[in-house]
């Protein structure tokens, strides 16, 4: 993203600031980074919330301030972003959904490891992949649902915690990195490898490399270079006046062994 956000920033001769907190539990830092933000007084501001209620208040300053808001990947509920530039996050669970419906032979147990339940990303991720099951795959079952923080080694136990309660697990999906590095470990610790289905969303070297050992199926990965490029578009477009489309859709791609080295995988995924 910040790759994308600084393509930009030279594109259309803006500068830009780009920072965050080390961890998605971090949304007190989040705040102050943004309150930290705001006291500068910016032209305009992307921002990804971690807690869109807890950043509220903040936002609402930047609106009254005349600063226009660009939210991003995770978003921002409600009406003050101009825009919101990030994935499909419904549409691409869906399809990681539709592949774990394939890859268990449309019937079975499984389970999901989500980071939140307070961002959107998170509750859009659940509800995604739990909707498509739903709908489309009576013969399946979604046996537990538990919330990691995006913390592997929480998200580790979660996933032991589920074999051994579900012995007969067919799959986990992990809506995030963390989540999903957490249950390879898991499915590695119980010495359950090859018995459970492991996908994934984002990239990252862990996910990579588990991909490429077979130890995860696949994930699902954004489009991270383009959702910082679209933000910052997005933001100069605003700060000039000029419309902007209320939703800004940055796309997604499902990668395995059989793609993960293609030009087009390659440059959407990050080491």
């Amino acid at each position: 993203m910040k790759n994308g956000a600084e393509q930009a920033g030279e594109e259309f001769g803006v500068r830009i600031t780009f920072e965050g907190p080390e961890t998605e539990t971090q949304v007190d830092k989040q705040i102050e980074m943004l309150q930290a933000a705001l006291d500068k007084k910016p032209s305009a501001i992307g921002f990804a919330a971690l807690d869109s209620q807890a950043a509220l208040p903040y936002l609402k300053r930047a609106q009254d301030a005349n600063i226009p808001v660009i939210a991003f990947d995770s978003g921002v509920e409600g009406d003050i972003p101009v825009t919101t530039a990030s994935t499909d996050n419904i549409a691409a669970s869906a399809m990681a959904a539709d592949k774990m419906a394939e890859l268990i032979g449309n019937e079975g147990k499984i389970a999901m490891v989500v980071h939140d339940q307070t961002s959107v990303t998170g509750s859009n991720r659940r509800d995604g992949f739990k909707n498509q099951i739903e709908e489309k795959y009576p013969d399946i079952e979604i046996v537990d649902i538990q919330y990691g923080g995006g913390d592997h080694l929480k998200s580790t136990d979660l996933a032991k915690a589920m074999m051994q309660a579900h012995p007969d697990l067919k799959g986990i999906f992990g809506a995030n990195e963390g989540s999903a590095v957490g249950i390879v470990n898991a499915v590695a610790e119980m010495k359950k490898a090859g018995q459970i289905v492991v996908i994934g969303f984002d990239s990252g070297k862990q996910q990579i490399d588990a991909i490429k050992s077979g130890a995860m199926a696949g994930a699902i990965t954004q489009n991270p270079v383009g959702i910082g490029y679209e933000t910052v578009k997005a933001a100069v477009a605003a700060i000039k006046g000029e419309p902007v489309e209320p939703q800004i859709d940055t796309g997604f791609y499902w990668y395995d062994q059989s793609n993960i080295d293609s030009e087009e995988i390659q440059a959407v995924i990050y080491e």
